[in-house]
């Protein structure tokens, strides 16, 4: 039969997970010859030939069978004549290079590798960083691109023989995996305590640490964690006592069998827990089995499964879960150097386990939960960055700063947007360091020239504000603009009524805005409805102390304000900031009004962490009901307003007629989601635009978005939701990218 040959170009992650060695073995597993070679961002491009049927079968496995790490987004076949070629081969990249165009994600151990290190007859039994193509360190190793060893961290391990033998085979699915490596040649571990590393196997060691209740720094992919047995509460207590961490929840990572002794996870959420990716997933707690100290006040905890051979090692040999925090102060970023971990955390861990391969990128783990029916992030880093967003903004690269808190960049570049992993609170100099090391790292693996134009947060003192003046072209771009922005610019849409709900964002006339209603259309924004202006008494100092803001809805709604819980000292100094407006601006925010309730139920008094009121609030809420509540729109004078006096004035009502708190919270919550929903969907019908989108922190209570989704939807409006990137301030770069674009 006569043969054929067909160019097959394919499109998508098709770039440093295995997909040539992927094709040769399929190629040859169908008798075809031909080539196949990267074509660095253009993807893959495959000439085979063969019988016909033969051909057929091929590109029905290039459909069917691609690795675990690649993405298949289009197969484009053109005839060629056929050649006679009698062999296949992996020709060198276009541009003459063995690596790639682009790098994919960190990624977990794949069952593979895990069957190696479990094999006693296999080289990499009991290995600890055994990978291959399909798993393993990638962002968090790679120095510049090409991906490729020498390029890498793993340099500094020259492959054995057995491992070049490996590498170098195309039939081999090591082969072409930068981070091949075996106990004779590849990275190790060490054991060290009371400031000098201990004889023994380092492994044996911290599970006798860990069994004998001790804190141990462990030293992972992108940084360090801080572990010991989450079952433990005065070991889960001292470790707060020592990190200065006194209510922040903390990360459990559990192996599968553990996880629903003390959380009940669907099966949406097993499948994110048990996914490549391996974020930390946000469940809800089981109370009785982790000590109290966990996630203190809440009704979740965070929980991920071992992610690399480490973390399997560690946890078959323990028959409890481990808190597992990522090893830094409050606001500071995640140490990764050894001579650094051991000198900063001398006081805080009884022990260390480190490893001797350089972390090139730090890299805290994703953060995932459901909300209103969907995921939706609450940090987007580990497993995801630096995969690239499909949008095009224009020819010229953008970049974008970020807000001041759960920082991230973002760049555009040709069609795409890479986003940074997370940053975090840029108000301290070593985390505006790490801003700027992140940033021109991710430049450096993209490829793109330094972007004249940059858009920051409007607010004039932010460091990422001074940063953008610094470095080019500031652009401006007010707070919840961005975050309505980035939701429309998300879902490929250029019109969208946006709620933005946060705790504070600088609005355009000076004021502390975070529960607005954003017209997005084609590049133009209206504040077209908000939450009532109430006064923040105190300014930056009300969110530290949400009685405060509690006080001045108290007397707002004309209520004894001594039930906020203030001193009567501070509550005099509040009384006179709001009589005399001194550092006392006034707020739209939706995070303002749930600590106002939260610290009003008694719930939580004083915030220790950024969002603690209103966690608790939802926690609290989880437990009651909401009770019948009309939300109250008013015409305001400039706009109409959510009227969350009336809203406190009836919560107030109920509760002298004896309602429990936990519904008081459930129903303060459910008002404000449907409040708001029905001012935005009042607007989409009078601009004749049919979508309705939540953005902002407030996006990630599954309340709130569930009661926001029912009114939109009852409505017959669209209802979008942040999907690919945080609603938070972690997704603000986005935004602000889409914004600057518009503004060209």
């Amino acid at each position: 039969m006569a043969s054929v040959r067909k160019r097959i170009h394919v499109a998508g992650t098709v770039q440093g997970v295995g997909f040539r060695p992927f094709v040769y073995r399929i190629a040859l597993r169908h008798g075809l010859s031909g080539h196949v070679r990267n074509l660095g961002d253009a993807g893959v491009e495959i000439e085979a030939e063969g019988p016909p049927e033969a051909v057929a079968g091929f590109l029905l496995s290039l459909r069917e069978e691609a690795p675990p790490l690649a993405e298949v987004a289009s197969l484009a076949v053109e005839d060629l004549p056929p050649l006679g070629t009698r062999d296949f081969r992996i020709l060198p990249s276009r541009d003459g290079g063995e690596g790639t165009g682009m790098i994919p994600p960190d990624v977990a151990t794949c069952p593979s590798c895990l069957g190696d290190i479990d094999a006693p007859e296999s080289r990499y039994h009991g290995y600890w960083a055994t990978s291959c193509t399909d798993c393993g360190p990638r962002f968090t190793v790679v120095e510049a691109l090409p991906y490729d060893r020498p390029r890498t961290s793993m340099r500094d391990f020259p492959m054995c023989a057995d491992c070049a033998k490996e590498y170098t085979d195309p039939l081999d699915r090591r082969h072409h995996a930068q981070t091949i490596a075996c106990p004779r040649c590849g990275p190790h571990l060490v054991y060290v305590e009371g400031a000098r590393e201990m004889p023994g196997d380092p492994l044996d060691l911290a599970v006798e640490a860990l069994q004998a209740g001790k804190v141990v720094a462990i030293k992972g992919l992108g940084g360090t964690h801080l572990a010991c047995d989450a079952t433990r509460e005065e070991m889960v207590a001292e470790l707060r006592r020592r990190l200065g961490r006194p209510g922040q929840p903390f990360a459990v990572m559990a192996r599968a069998d553990l996880v629903e002794r003390f959380a009940e996870p669907s099966e949406e959420e097993w499948a994110l827990l048990c996914s490549p990716r391996r974020p930390i997933v946000v469940l809800p707690h089981r109370p009785g089995y982790l000590a109290p100290s966990v996630a203190p006040g809440l009704h979740t905890v965070g929980t991920m499964l071992p992610y690399t051979g480490l973390h399997h090692l560690l946890l078959r040999e323990l028959s409890f879960p481990l808190v597992m925090t990522s090893a830094n102060f409050p606001g500071r970023p995640m140490l990764t150097e050894n001579e650094r971990i051991l000198g900063k955390l001398h006081e805080v861990a009884d022990a260390f386990l480190l490893h001797n391969r350089r972390i090139v990128a730090r890299c805290d783990d994703s953060v995932v939960r459901i909300a209103a029916g969907a995921p939706v992030f609450l940090r987007r880093s580990r497993g995801w960055v630096p995969e690239p967003i499909p949008l095009d903004l224009g020819a010229e690269p953008l970049l974008a700063l970020g807000g001041d808190l759960n920082v991230t960049c973002a760049i555009y570049h040709r069609g795409k947007v890479y986003l940074s992993q997370h940053i975090g609170n840029t108000e301290h100099l070593d985390t505006q360091e790490f801003l700027r090391q992140a940033l021109r790292h991710l430049l450096h693996l993209v490829g793109a020239p330094f972007p004249r134009r940059i858009a920051c947060d409007l607010h004039p003192g932010f460091a990422t504000g001074r940063l953008a003046r610094e470095l080019g072209e500031a652009i401006p771009v007010q707070h919840h603009v961005a975050h309505v922005a980035g939701l429309a610019a998300e879902w490929g849409v250029s019109e969208v009524v946006g709620l933005a709900l946060d705790g504070y964002g600088y609005g355009e006339d000076g004021q502390a805005w975070g529960g607005e209603v954003i017209v997005w259309r084609q590049g133009t924004a209206v504040r077209a409805g908000s939450l009532t202006p109430v006064p923040m008494p105190g300014g930056d100092l009300a969110t530290l102390r949400p009685g405060r803001m509690a006080a001045s809805y108290l007397l707002a709604a004309g209520h004894d304000p001594q039930e906020s819980g203030l001193s009567p000292r501070e509550l005099a100094a509040v009384r006179l900031q709001i009589e005399r407006r001194v550092n006392c601006p006034l707020t739209t925010s939706a995070g303002r009004f749930l600590d106002a309730v939260a610290a009003w139920l008694g719930i939580c008094e004083e915030r220790t962490y950024e969002g603690e009121p209103a966690m608790r609030l939802e926690a609290a809420a989880a437990r009651g009901r909401a009770l019948p509540l009309e939300p109250l729109i008013r015409s305001g004078d400039e706009r109409p307003v959510l009227d969350t006096v009336a809203i406190f004035r009836r919560l107030h009502e109920l509760r002298e007629e004896g309602a429990r708190p936990e519904d008081l919270a459930a129903t303060a919550q459910d008002a404000l989601g449907r409040g708001l929903a029905r001012m935005a969907v009042a607007v989409a019908r009078e601009e004749g635009i049919p979508a309705v989108g939540l953005t902002g922190g407030v996006a990630v209570n599954d309340a709130i978005a569930r009661a926001v989704r029912a009114e939109v939807e009852k409505a017959g409006l669209r209802f979008l939701a942040h999907r690919k990137v945080p609603p938070g301030d972690g997704g603000l770069s986005f935004g602000q990218l889409a914004v600057a674009a518009w503004l060209r």
